[in-house]
């Protein structure tokens, strides 16, 4: 089954069980593929549609940290559920231990580069892509390459 046609049935059984916090975020996510597919005029992929719940859930790390800061510990608490039943959409991330096994593993392969960050990071994110947050693979690169030095 598609990942569009997932989320589709997921959305109809949350409106039977009159589960509201489900509902609202299948709805969301359904909302931003139609526009993008509109836009684009093309049927979106599960890999775009993982990347499109990716981005939702970044957004919505982001919600969070400002909502605590307003003291809205209903609005935090909301979030949170969001991003748990978004969570389930998108492939498992990879632990700190096994980005950093990663990087030396890349980092052997690349020989006399290592010290080339750039080309370390665009090799990493090939490599991790939509299993690991950027700036956490930033800064592990940095960190390892400033301990290869």
């Amino acid at each position: 089954m598609s990942l569009k046609n997932e989320l589709k049935s997921r959305y109809i059984e949350s409106m039977k069980n009159k589960d509201t916090i489900i509902k609202n975020t299948i709805m969301m996510v359904n909302s931003a593929i139609k526009q993008i597919e509109v836009d684009q005029r093309k049927e979106l992929s599960d890999q775009d549609i993982i990347a499109i719940i990716q981005k939702q859930i970044k957004e919505k790390k982001g919600a969070i940290a400002e909502f605590e800061q307003g003291h809205r510990a209903d609005l935090v608490e909301q979030t949170k559920k969001e991003i748990e039943i978004l969570m389930e959409y998108v492939p498992k991330e990879l632990s700190e231990e096994e980005i950093k096994t990663m990087i030396k593993g890349t980092c052997e392969e690349l020989g006399d580069n290592k010290t080339n960050f750039g080309l370390v990071m665009k090799t990493m994110m090939s490599k991790v892509k939509g299993r690991a947050d950027g700036s956490l693979v930033t800064n592990l690169v940095k960190e390892y390459l400033a301990g290869a030095k």
